[in-house]
């Protein structure tokens, strides 16, 4: 597996990783809540961070990380990969390559919990609202081992 450099050519399979694995991991999201973010993301976000793609041998992309000013903004895995080590190893370039130390997870999603916990971060403290101003609570998580 290789990480490399996400191209705009590339948003269209990473939207279609994206909702496929938000819908199998934040179940607690509405569906209104999916179709509203989904443009964001391909519109906006995806440019507001530096995007990194995993991919196999055959050039397909796996999962992709995004990181902003040392803060992982997204990390998705597809979600017949989940569990192989593709976040892991995405999780690993963001701190040793692109400076990240911070995460924020959704509370709701104990999966991304136990995984950024198990990766070496901890929780520093919480919000009560997600960065939408949706009653979706964050956990605000620090690197504390390398």
């Amino acid at each position: 597996m290789n990480i490399e450099n996400v191209e705009k050519t590339d948003y269209a399979t990473l939207i279609e990783i994206w909702e496929a694995s938000v819908r199998a991991t934040h179940d607690f999201l509405q569906e209104e809540d999916i179709v509203t973010l989904k443009p964001l993301i391909l519109e906006h976000y995806f440019d507001a961070v530096d995007l990194k793609c995993a991919k196999d041998k055959n050039d397909k992309i796996l999962g992709f990380c995004g990181v902003h000013e040392g803060n992982i903004e997204m990390l998705f895995i597809s979600p017949e990969t989940r569990g192989s080590g593709v976040g892991s190893q995405l999780t690993d370039y963001a701190v040793n390559h692109q400076g990240a130390t911070k995460v924020d997870v959704n509370e709701q999603n104990k999966q991304a919990l136990g995984f950024y916990e198990r990766v070496g971060f901890s929780v520093v403290g919480r919000s009560p609202l997600d960065g939408q101003g949706k009653p979706y609570p964050l956990l605000h998580m620090e690197l504390t081992k390398i």
